[in-house]
């Protein structure tokens, strides 16, 4: 397990390299923090990695969201977004933010980039010891885990430097519990006067045996699976068609991603856990403004912005972009 100093060491290597580089499961385990009430807090405790060789009590997941004109073939579904990995939390390059990150530069592409910008969200375990939330049972398995937004992420991350905290927050006998505070900013959740308790606990015995006799998570566990070179051709296919405006197409992509759902095609050799319908998720999807730190662009497929080149096209988008930077170099 690393040490406090490891983490601090390792979050101020990752603070240099950023400024230098300018549905809930069925088993209860994900706690929905985003269901509290307005003016609630909920009082978690932080458990480390089971994977040793992870230096942090977490890990950080990275999705895009593609939004569709309705389904082909299907006069009845209007709107629906397909989620998919973004091959960055590997650590290699992704195609669609390949495309859309030099859209940044034109203040005419910007909302389109907002769009189709990755999503990050960090996966935490630990107990829920204070739970406001009346109807949320807890599982035989009280260690429960927990999907953090960027804006709380960023007060856990943000205290750990703060030298007056001596030991892990995780640490069994001298840890610290994390308080989740909602309230509303702006017509939307807001969790920025979330923080750590000021004293130090111990793990009651009850909760020492439950980790006795659970174990914790490996929490790389519930990250998307990794795309092949065959799942990135596709996301890539989709991405094109989305910003073209037009449908999802089941029996074309049905197999790798499709919409939470949206049954496989049939005759689709494809495992189910290929496709994002089987893929944990946060939280229901009218609950996602509720777990932000502000507003982020609704799921569907917008109309480009109208001044500059034609964007009605994908193809138009791609192909402007890309003359853009050979100009410019």
């Amino acid at each position: 397990m690393a040490s406090l100093a490891d983490i601090r060491a390792r979050l101020a290597a990752q603070e240099n390299k950023a400024s230098g580089n300018n549905y809930p499961q069925s088993d209860g385990a994900i706690y929905p923090h985003w269901k509290m009430d307005e003016g609630a807090s909920a009082s978690l405790r932080f458990l480390p990695d089971a994977d040793t060789n992870n230096s942090f009590f977490w890990v950080e997941r990275q999705i895009i969201k593609l939004p569709f004109n309705g389904v082909k073939g299907d006069p009845n579904v209007r709107q629906v977004t397909v989620q998919v990995p973004c091959v960055e939390m590997f650590g290699e390059n992704c195609p669609v933010l390949a495309e859309v990150r030099p859209w940044y530069k034109d203040e005419t592409l910007k909302e389109m980039a907002n769009k189709y910008w990755k999503k990050r969200s960090y996966i935490f375990q630990g107990f829920v010891r204070q739970n406001p939330i009346g109807d949320d049972a807890t599982p035989a398995n009280p260690i429960r885990r927990f999907v953090i937004s960027p804006q709380i992420f960023q007060i856990i991350k943000s205290s750990l430097m703060d030298p007056e905290i001596e030991e892990l927050p995780t640490d069994l006998m001298r840890g610290l519990d994390f308080n989740v505070r909602k309230t509303a900013k702006g017509g939307y959740a807001d969790y920025g006067t979330s923080s750590w308790a000021r004293k130090e606990s111990a793990l009651t015995e009850v909760e020492q045996a439950a980790i006795e006799a659970h174990g914790l998570f490996n929490l790389a566990d519930f990250l998307p699976k990794k795309p092949s070179e065959a799942e990135l051709r596709v996301i890539k296919e989709m991405f094109e068609a989305s910003v073209d405006g037009r449908p999802y197409d089941n029996d074309k992509w049905g197999a790798y991603y499709r919409p939470y759902g949206l049954e496989a095609p049939a005759g689709s050799n494809n495992n189910d856990d290929d496709s994002e319908s089987s893929t944990p998720a946060p939280q229901p999807a009218q609950a996602a403004p509720q777990v932000t730190a502000a507003p982020q662009p609704a799921p569907v497929a917008e109309e480009a912005p109208a001044s500059g080149p034609s964007t009605d096209k994908a193809q138009d988008i791609l192909a402007m972009i890309r003359a853009r930077q050979q100009n410019a170099s």
